[in-house]
Parts: structure tokens; sequence; C-alpha cells
């Protein structure tokens, strides 16, 4: 009896072991095929990528995001300043430029671009002052212009803002490409 038993008891430990080691290497699996980007929050504020997510003009800069690998990086705490060009701006650059950006032999090329949207502080459209000159995460600098239209960076006109949990996406009207 004694021996049954005892038997029943390692059984039911290992089948818990085993059990416990599955469910560690499912949540592994899960966390290495998903990033900060994958976390399912309807309460709190939006960041930069759920925000561009979010707007039915931003689908080409997301498709591009997503090409470059640059989603996980930007769901992160930042702070960033984004400057997010509309589908239209996306419309405005050469016919079948955005179609060979996407190609897997021009990521690199790709994120470069994306990278010159993107500033590593969070920054409110009322910061930026006439002929400031600031550095962007491709490590090249854009220069703002502030006249009574509107706020300009290297050409591209700020048309809207919106504040994220991680930064400030500011909506622009042109693909803003370094020189």
């Amino acid at each position: 009896m004694r021996t049954i038993a005892l038997s029943i008891l390692i059984s039911a430990s290992l089948l818990a072991c085993q059990s416990t080691e599955t469910s560690t290497n499912d949540s592994e699996e899960v966390a290495v095929a998903a990033g900060q980007e994958s976390v399912v929050d309807d309460v709190s504020e939006k960041d930069v990528v759920k925000v561009a997510v979010g707007s039915p003009d931003h689908t080409t800069l997301v498709t591009t995001l997503k090409a470059a690998d640059l989603v996980t990086s930007l769901a992160n705490a930042g702070p960033f300043t984004v400057f997010a060009p509309t589908n239209a701006a996306f419309e405005k650059l050469p016919a079948g430029t955005v179609d060979g950006l996407l190609k897997s032999e021009n990521k690199d090329k790709l994120a470069d671009i994306l990278q010159h949207h993107v500033m590593t502080s969070a920054l409110a459209v009322d910061f930026f002052q006439d002929g400031q000159s600031m550095g962007m995460v491709d490590g090249t600098n854009v220069i703002f212009k502030v006249t009574p239209e509107g706020v300009f960076v290297d050409g591209a006109k700020i048309i809207g803002s919106v504040k994220a949990s991680n930064g400030w996406v500011h909506v622009v009207d042109s693909v803003i490409l370094p020189k």
C-alpha cells in the first residue's frame, strides 16, 4: 500500500513538473514572437505605433514600419517625436518608390528614411523655432521653419499633432527624405 501511494505521489509530481515546463516554454515562445507592440491595453494612452495603426490616413506608414522592423522600437518607452507622413504624402513620391522600398533588399534604405522621421525626445509642436536644426535617429539633421502658415520640417508641413504615451506624433503632408 505504501509503495502504491509513493508511486502515485511521484507520478503526480512528475506530471506537475512537465505541465509547468510546457507552460514556461509556451510563454517564452509568445514573448519571443511578439514585442511591446503586442501588449493589449485599451485603457492607457496609445503609444506612437498605436496612434498610427488607429489612423486610416497612415496605413502606408504602418506598412513601411513593419517592413523595416521598426514597430517594436517605436512601441517602447521612448520618448519619441515622430513626423508621420500621411498616405497622400507617400503618394507624392515618384511612382513605384514605395513598392521598391518595401522589397527586402531595400530594408536598410527604408529604415534610414523612416528613422529620418523620428527624434528621441517628446516635443510638442510649439517647441520648434524658425531656423532650428535638430538631429534625427538616422544621424542627420532637419531644419524647422515657422511661418504664419504653420510649422514645417525640411519642407513638410505639420498638419496635426497627437500626444502619445511615449511621445508625440506630428502628422506631416510630405515624406521627409534625408539629404
